[in-house]
């Protein structure tokens, strides 16, 4: 019997992707009908926008199963708050995973520093604070920073919200930080 927890979904789903045993539910014709009048997904995930990292696939998830949000680097900002709190507010998610990546573009390229143009400053600036928590740290700057920047980004969730804040504190809404293998497609929860 599959389980109603969202984590232990996640992970169910990540554990079929790694072995190659997909079961591809929730995506025929029939669930997109039923989908039509609306949606009430499980959990909702900030993902960074890397194609090597889609999070139905890499879940085995389907249609209606995840809300997500992507942007280089799984940062938060105001318009992904905003979307996290509707699917809160009214799809009933329970379930907010930040989930990250090794060799992610956006924090190689704020490791890497050096100039920038047009609006990629700001993807930087936002990841800025991860690598400056973690450039002292033993073991690979990009790995470390990648992390960190999935932890700083679960705080924001916490602190810059609210309707999110006074959700988790009432129990009526977990958090969880999420990191992503490209070599083994194997997620680890943190």
């Amino acid at each position: 019997m599959a389980s109603d927890n969202p984590i232990e979904k996640l992970i169910a789903g990540n554990r079929r992707f790694v072995a190659g045993n997909l079961s591809h539910t929730n995506q025929g014709t029939g669930r997109r009908e039923e989908l039509a009048s609306g949606q009430s997904p499980f959990a909702a995930l900030v993902c960074c926008s890397d194609s090597r990292v889609p999070p139905e696939i890499i879940f085995d998830c389907g249609l209606g199963d995840l809300f997500i949000t992507r942007v280089a680097g799984n940062i938060i900002n105001g318009e992904i708050l905003g979307s996290l709190e509707y699917a809160a507010e009214h799809l009933g998610v329970q379930q907010i995973v930040v989930l990250g990546h090794n060799r992610c573009g956006a924090v190689s390229a704020t490791v890497g520093g050096g100039t920038v143009h047009g609006n990629i400053g700001s993807l930087v600036r936002a990841i800025l604070r991860a690598v400056t928590k973690t450039q002292n740290a033993p073991g690979d700057l990009v790995d470390n920073t990648a992390r960190e920047n999935v932890r700083l980004n679960l705080q924001k969730i916490k602190t810059q919200s609210h309707v999110l804040e006074e959700m988790i504190r009432e129990g009526k809404m977990q958090t969880a930080g999420a990191y992503y293998n490209l070599d083994t497609g194997e997620v680890e929860f943190l």
